[in-house]
């Protein structure tokens, strides 16, 4: 079994909210992951994410890659989760 991990991601760049969290929670739920949504604003999107660890690695290279609206410039990744709103 492999192992599972928590951790927080923050997006920042160009963000079109909708557009990036109806992308994420796909890409989510395509690889099995629990998702939660932090602070989400036009130039900032924090998610928690919870799963197998190298599905956690797909999610984020898949989400900083982003919808073609989105422009990431950085990701952040923390342990810890979010706060969720």
């Amino acid at each position: 079994m492999l192992a599972t991990e928590a951790v927080t991601f923050v997006f920042e760049g160009a963000i079109h909210r909708d557009s990036f969290i109806g992308f994420a929670r796909h890409r989510a739920a395509r690889l099995d992951l629990r998702l939660t949504l932090g602070a989400c604003r036009d130039d900032r999107i924090d998610l928690a994410i919870e799963g197998q660890s190298p599905l956690i690695d797909a999610f984020e290279m898949a989400c900083s890659l982003g919808p073609r609206d989105c422009l990431v410039a950085t990701v952040r990744r923390m342990d810890a989760p979010v706060r969720t709103l």
